[in-house]
């Protein structure tokens, strides 16, 4: 079985696991399954500028189209967010998107959204992957996957291109402070990484008066080499940029823009953490919002000190951007997000969307009449400052099963040099510190790599911690990310 389902969807390798044969049978079980739902027979789907990324539509949409499943085709390559937000808008009980987000150029991929414009949560998927065990089946015993050729499928209305960026666009426009942003007159450079956020921001910032430059914004499906994902180290290009030309704030966003990275104009990379402090601030403080903030175990403790200030609470969850989202919808917070760059706001859709993000930050420093570095220093002295340090490692199957059975079996942590709180086993294991500080060990749900997050006051003594935790588990040679 080649087809399961992590964090973020299904990811495989362009040629390995992810072939036109898997992706007709990741269709019919999708065909399978809303028929069993007897749901409305409309799905909507997109894809992104990865490789193979249109055609895996297409191959996908003949077989839907034979099993009588209307599939609104999204015929250009578009941000993830705009399907999950028409997917919502237009009470569809499904959607999908053809990406591999911020993984490496070998990788394509499918997401599955559900009704209300949500991820998939593990029971949905869990459920699709036993359709596709049972097409695998059939297929054993001789089964033929149906297939009408896509021309067909167009004539017959079976297949319907177009596109509903207006809509989505409108949507975002209407929550923004446009006059607020038209009158600072802001420089911005944006950096989509080769990715798919281009058209998206630069209607609506310069609709509202905003200078837009754009660099990296053609189509080249190995990112120039790079990985697509919107930080420190992707993002020097962008960071000269704003320095050199004096630019108010530089925007970046993974290659389906469902994920953001930050320059601020005094050329520091933001982290984050450190958008998710801003925004919830900027929220409450400036927008008069009041509510919870809803972050995953890797997210910094600092929304914690922040909901305190103004009485409110921060719910903590596993990763994946459907336990935020489900969470926010559940205590009614006005914020939710991931230190790997993903966010959503109370009103919009119910993932990440990283152009509305960026479309915020633009908002924020229109409204404050402050730079952004400036915004960040005045949180910085309210609230203190903490460290995360993050790293990531690989492993052999042998030694993923070896420290699974480690820290998760035999559920064993070194000795440290703080005392500890309790230790949480939810999600990997996350060690609680009485100082505040933690540390926590995970493997990603994306991606073959084990994670190690620690956050504490002193950049010291989250290094000590991780190496510590290094040890123990007899890592090395970590990836820096």
């Amino acid at each position: 079985m080649s087809i399961r389902f992590g964090t973020g969807g299904w990811r495989a390798i362009i040629g390995d696991d992810f072939i036109k044969s898997n992706i007709r049978i990741l269709a019919e079980a999708m065909a399978r399954k809303m028929k069993r739902e007897q749901v409305l027979p409309r799905l909507a789907i997109g894809y992104d500028r990865r490789f193979l990324a249109k055609e895996a539509v297409q191959w996908a949409a003949e077989v839907l189209a034979a099993e009588g499943i209307i599939v609104q085709f999204v015929n250009r390559s578009s941000p993830t967010p705009l399907i999950m937000f028409y997917v919502m808008a237009h009470d569809l009980d499904y959607g999908m998107m053809v990406t591999a987000s911020h993984n490496p150029s070998l990788y394509n991929g499918f997401k599955v959204f559900t009704r209300g414009g949500r991820d998939a949560d593990e029971t949905q998927t869990a459920d699709l992957e036993r359709y596709i065990d049972q097409v695998e089946a059939d297929l054993r015993q001789g089964y033929e996957i149906p297939s009408l050729r896509y021309e067909d499928g167009v004539k017959s209305g079976l297949i319907q291109e177009f596109n509903p960026l207006n809509e989505y666009l409108d949507s975002i426009i209407s929550r923004l402070d446009m006059q607020a942003i038209r009158d600072a007159g802001l420089r911005v450079v944006l950096d989509p990484l080769y990715g798919v956020s281009q058209t998206a921001l630069q209607t609506i910032l310069s609709t509202a008066r905003c200078y837009m430059e754009t660099i990296h914004s053609g189509h080249d499906t190995l990112f120039a080499g790079k990985l697509p994902a919107p930080n420190a180290d992707t993002l020097k290009t962008l960071q000269n940029y704003v320095t050199d030309y004096r630019y108010d704030i530089g925007v970046a966003t993974d290659g389906d823009a469902d994920r953001i990275g930050v320059i601020d104009d005094t050329g520091r990379f933001l982290h984050p953490n450190d958008i998710l402090v801003l925004l919830y601030y900027y929220l409450v403080k400036y927008k008069g919002w009041s509510g919870p903030v809803v972050r995953n175990i890797s997210t910094t403790h600092m929304l914690d000190r922040v909901a305190e200030s103004f009485g409110q609470t921060c719910y903590e969850v596993p990763v994946g951007f459907k336990y935020i989202s489900k969470k926010m919808s559940e205590t009614g917070a006005i914020i939710g997000g991931e230190s790997s760059g993903g966010l959503t706001i109370q009103g919009h859709i119910h993932g990440k969307d990283g152009v509305y993000a960026a479309c915020l930050l633009v908002e924020m420093i229109a409204v404050t009449g402050k730079k952004l570095s400036e915004i960040y220093r005045s949180i910085r002295e309210i609230y203190g400052s903490l460290y995360m340090e993050e790293r990531s490692y690989t492993f052999t199957p042998e030694k993923k099963e070896e420290l699974n059975t480690l820290l998760m079996e035999e559920r064993k942590v070194p000795s440290l040099p703080f005392p500890v709180s309790r230790i949480s086993y939810e999600d990997g294991c996350k060690v609680y510190l009485e100082n505040g500080g933690w540390i926590s060990a995970r493997f990603s749900g994306t991606e073959p790599l084990l994670r190690i997050f620690c956050e504490m006051e002193d950049r010291e003594d989250a290094v000590r911690l991780c190496r510590i935790f290094e040890d123990f588990l007899g890592l090395k040679s970590p990836e820096h990310f």
